[in-house]
């Protein structure tokens, strides 16, 4: 059975810092693509930042660049998305996704959430100002 547990949100003031943590089960982390995705209350789902756990590569939503960062830990088998320089506008449940299939060269933030096939439950991250 593949997992996908998110944990790490919260409540924070405007320019605080969290770090939200995906920890995978069930599967060879090894060679997937992984993003963390977004969805506020009446919005669509939104990619935030991807990572390909092969070697590392990573890409960002232009809303984010700068401010957030994806790592993995493949000891852990575990994503991590550490947010810094928080907006009120970052409010949402954030998730996490696995892409088994997809390779490095289309791992990227564009690539869209049907393309996802596991994901976490989400983890709610609230800024205020």
């Amino acid at each position: 059975l593949v997992q996908l547990v998110e944990s790490g949100g919260g409540s924070v003031q405007a320019g605080g810092t969290l770090r939200l943590s995906c920890a995978a089960s069930g599967y060879i982390y090894s060679n997937i693509c992984m993003g963390w995705f977004r969805q506020a209350p009446g919005g669509e789902r939104e990619a935030v930042a991807d990572l390909y756990t092969g070697d590392g590569s990573t890409d960002y939503a232009d809303s984010v660049k700068g401010r957030f960062t994806i790592s993995q830990d493949n000891a852990k088998n575990t994503l991590y998305l550490q947010m810094n320089s928080l907006k009120p506008e970052d409010t949402a449940m954030y998730y996490c996704a696995a892409a088994l299939y997809v390779g490095r060269s289309v791992c990227r933030a564009t690539l869209p959430p049907v393309r996802f096939s596991r994901w976490g439950q989400g983890t709610q991250v609230t800024v205020s100002s």
